[in-house]
């Protein structure tokens, strides 16, 4: 079985081809560049069949870290399964190098500031520093043998994604869903941008819990001519100039007198009144409550519930304004310390305690948010959270229980959608406005994409008032607003405008959407980490719902997070990353292929070697197997006989099993299950048992049904491990089945492509065969009896056995367990041998003996040891005193044989060497 043909590089001799260890250093570069030259994964948009992938774009900010490993793997199970068992898949890929990612990479990298460029030089620079970091991280993800079809790649900044993303924007304005509007915007100070609410994140902070005494100026009865103060307790000092009122909850009987008057707040002397609103927490803190303008989502909800006054004491860059008096120009921290110490020293301040609380911080830099006014572009979203969810419930969800996070997160949705932002480095939102009544200006779409700061607007005066001054909006969008149009962008959504209407003198449109590729929409498969479902699935589904009327994909395969070994999330700060090119310095990708298997989807897992190593077992093992499967069969395949024998009858009925099994894991994303489930047949059955037995029967001459089930199964498990393994697959294959090699007449030939490989043939499917399953399965586990006996009494494996006696149903496959084990004489019995059962100990659960029973629990012991017990149906009775019931206790046996020979039992037999 030597014949092949010439391989992509040079390859050794014919009669030399499997000989020695596997080598991966040389063989997985090899395929690695030749899948990619050849257009191996080439998408074929004509096929009758097809599987469509929704990969997510990486953001470009940093070199290939274990959690893309992990990730891009698991989308490679998928379309090489896909691959072999549709007739073509669209696997893309894309990088998001626009927004504050890309940016402050760029700043870091080249050590600059954006502010200190104009808008387009430092996009330019940003497009440069990206595609570095791009063409190195092709070049990883194409070392770890993803099979990506390279000619469909994108990036988000690319022009025909900025056509799609500004489109995406003309249209939701036209529907009515965009808006913009100056109102409190979550912001983030160090970025110095709006951010959305999906953008934050929790981050436990120590500080300071301040008490601070607020003099009254007028209660419910009116003005008061005493002293009277009361205690506001509050994290944020810095907040005092802000405040605009204080709050009491409706059922805080002591402060009830409160509600109606006024305060006055301390150091800046600005009288607030004070409100009742069961929003107030009455247990922290005193109960009162300040609300500043603004200081979380609170201070928003009660400003715009009571109509209060707008005070804004903190601008863009955390410093404090002229609202903060002489704390004007300090940063946020140097201005609360300052007012602490000035509290301290004019008597307002109480208490000043250490405290501990959770803090929004904005995910990529980490610096806790302000909430500022600002003006910004919306897309709403609050109107529509039931058909969101519903949207979502029309999903199938692999793990099910993620749809609780998309849910979760929508359930608690506060804000619309904030798509613009404060940055130089993004999609420009395509709208000019009128100088003087402001009234918006849109882009046509005919000519996107389109930059206001360097573009003329479509018209030459405003619509609305005629005036001829049009101003250019200078944000650009959230990244996530371009991300989320992944399936429109790969599906080839555009407009098609109709050039005989519209104008220059006019920003209307005529013309229609289309798609290049209708065929990939919805997606087949989104596949992502739970870590950015709010983030990039639900505002997909948000986007595409909106333009398309439908989910933009059918099934959502989430994934967890790879932890340390002590199972905390890997992170620069903590010293714990482990990069993917020092593992693959020590292992090869196959194995780590192999890893990435090994753990449920949807579950964060921690990184062991051990399942590396575990790996590279696997590898060798399948070399050795793949080595002696050539040397016991013929270079040209036979036919399948017309007379199968037993046992190979009953291996390819349990591989028939086993395609059955792996395949529907594979369609449920069940890889770790397919994974063990295979690597169990391959290693124990097949080579553990069966080869054995093969050996014996080809070990004197051919034998046509042992040689045409040994390649049928190898050529079975090479395609079932392809999607795990492909490295070693395809080198496997190449030399050995390529270009029907095998045989001309091969039944299966028309599972194998023109070019070769086996990651384009056919997935496997059940040959139909049937045979006694449990007898078969017994009978290996009587061969493996007899040749672990053979071991453990110093007995080479091929030594003979004069007599021996199987106890169990191996019906029909008395003959294969004979020969493989060399055994003269082989009697097999029905019934069980005469066996004598004794009770050889007893087992107690402390963890539930010791609370039940107590003082007493050293006289039940006493009373087992000395074997004054008894065993009445379920239930132990010891010294005659102790009744203890089955969950308190188990029984060990122990079992002896009394005729002649040595027994051994297995789970469904006993084997007697006599």
């Amino acid at each position: 079985m030597s014949d092949t043909q010439d391989p992509p590089t040079e390859e050794p001799p014919a009669d030399d081809q499997l000989s020695g260890e596997y080598d991966p250093d040389d063989i997985e570069p090899k395929w690695q560049d030749h899948w990619v030259n050849a257009d191996t994964y080439a998408y074929d948009g004509d096929a009758d069949t097809r599987f469509s992938i929704d990969t997510p774009p990486p953001t470009v900010s940093g070199n290939l870290h274990m959690g893309h490993l992990y990730q891009f793997t698991l989308q490679d199970f998928v379309a090489r399964y896909r691959r072999m068992a549709e007739d073509t898949v669209y696997f893309p890929f894309g990088y998001d190098d626009n927004g504050i990612a890309s940016e402050r990479l760029t700043e870091r990298e080249l050590d600059i500031r954006h502010q200190d460029f104009e808008r387009r030089e430092f996009q330019k620079k940003c497009r440069d520093v990206c595609d570095t970091y791009e063409a190195e991280f092709t070049e990883d993800v194409q070392s770890l043998a993803i099979s990506v079809d390279w000619d469909n790649t994108y990036k988000t900044i690319a022009p025909d994604v900025q056509r799609a993303s500004q489109l995406s924007f003309l249209d939701l304005y036209e529907k009515g869903r965009e808006y913009r509007q100056r109102a409190p915007t979550i912001w983030c100070p160090d970025c110095e941008t709006a951010i959305s609410q999906v953008e934050q994140e929790d981050e436990d902070k120590a500080t300071k819990f301040n008490d601070i005494e607020f003099e009254l100026v007028a209660d419910s009865e009116g003005p008061i001519t005493w002293d009277e103060t009361f205690t506001i307790s509050t994290t944020r000092p810095e907040l005092l100039p802000a405040c605009v009122s204080v709050f009491v909850h409706p059922d805080d009987d002591e402060n009830q007198h409160l509600v109606g008057g006024t305060a006055r707040v301390p150091l800046f002397g600005q009288e607030v009144p004070i409100i009742a609103d069961e929003r107030v927490d009455m247990e922290t803190g005193s109960g009162l409550v300040m609300c500043c303008t603004f200081g979380d989502q609170n201070d928003i909800e009660w400003y715009q519930a009571h109509d209060l006054d707008l005070r804004l004491a903190i601008d863009e860059s955390a410093t404090m304004t002229d609202v903060a008096g002489e704390y004007e120009g300090m940063h946020t921290t140097e201005a609360r310390e300052a007012i602490i110490e000035d509290l301290d020293a004019e008597g307002y301040l109480l208490e000043s305690r250490d405290h501990d609380h959770t803090v929004q911080v904005h995910e990529r830099c980490g610096v806790e948010v302000e909430y500022l006014v600002t003006e910004q572009w919306y897309i709403e979203m609050l109107d529509k959270k039931d058909e969101y969810l519903d949207a979502g419930r029309e999903m199938d969800w692999y793990p099910e229980k993620m749809f609780s996070r998309y849910k979760h997160w929508i359930e608690g949705l506060e804000w619309d959608w904030c798509i613009s932002r404060q940055r130089d480095s993004g999609i420009p939102i395509p709208v000019w406005y009128c100088a003087d009544c402001g009234e918006p200006v849109m882009a046509r779409k005919a000519d996107l994409p389109v930059d206001p700061l360097s573009d003329d607007p479509p018209v030459d005066a405003c619509p609305e008032c005629g005036h001829e001054e049009l101003t250019p909006e200078e944000d650009v969008f959230d990244t996530w607003a371009t991300s989320s149009l992944t399936p429109l962008v790969n599906a080839g959504w555009d407009w098609d405008a109709d050039e005989s209407a519209g104008t220059a003198d006019s920003a209307d449109d005529a013309g229609e959407f289309v798609w290049e590729n209708p065929e990939l929409y919805p997606f087949d498969l989104r596949p992502q980490g739970h870590d950015i479902i709010s983030f990039w699935l639900f505002h997909t589904v948000v986007k595409c719902y909106e333009h398309t009327g439908e989910v933009p994909f059918e099934n959502v395969m989430i994934n967890g997070m790879v932890l340390d070994e002590n199972r905390e999330a890997m992170s620069k700060s903590k010293g714990n990353v482990i990069p993917p090119s020092e593992v693959l310095e020590n292992f090869p990708v196959d194995a780590a292929r192999y890893w990435a298997a090994g753990t449920s989807i949807g579950d964060d897992f921690p990184y062991k070697e051990g399942d590396l190593e575990a790996g590279e077992r696997l590898l060798q093992k399948l070399w050795n197997a793949s080595r002696l499967v050539d040397q016991l069969t013929p270079a040209e395949r036979p036919a399948e006989p017309d007379e199968l024998s037993a046992v190979d009858r009953w291996l390819l009925a349990e591989l028939d099993d086993t395609i059955d099994s792996v395949t529907g894991k594979f369609e449920d994303y069940a890889f770790s299950k397919a994974r063990n489930e295979l690597r169990s047949f391959f290693w124990n059955t097949f080579c553990d048992d069966y080869l054995e037995i093969a050996k014996q029967r080809l070990s004197e001459g051919g034998d046509d049904s042992t040689e045409y089930t040994l390649i049928t199964a190898h050529r079975t498990f090479l395609q079932l491990f392809a999607p795990f393994l492909p490295h070693i697959t395809e080198e496997l294959w190449e030399r050995l089945y390529a270009d029907g090699s095998a045989d001309a007449a091969d039944p299966v030939d028309d599972a194998t492509d023109d070019d070769g490989s086996v990651h384009t043939t056919d997935w496997p499917v059940p040959g139909g065969y049937e045979a006694d399953l449990k007898a078969g399965e017994t009978a290996m586990e009587v061969v493996s009896a007899l040749r672990r006996y053979k071991t453990e009494n110093g007995l080479p494996l091929n030594a003979d056995l004069d007599h021996v006696e199987v106890y169990g149903h191996v019906a029909g496959f008395e003959d294969a367990i004979a020969e493989a084990m060399h055994v003269e004489r082989l009697d097999v019995f029905e019934d069980d041998p005469d066996i004598t059962t004794e009770i050889s100990g007893i087992d107690l659960d402390y963890s539930v003996v010791g609370p039940e029973f107590g003082s007493d629990v050293g006289a039940i012991d006493d009373g087992i040891e000395s074997g004054d017990y008894e065993i009445d149906g379920d239930t132990l009775v010891v010294a005659g005193e102790f009744e203890l019931g089955p969950e308190l206790f188990e029984v060990e046996e122990s079992r002896t044989y009394s005729g002649e020979g040595e027994m051994t039992e297995t789970e469904s037999a006993v084997v007697v060497v006599r």
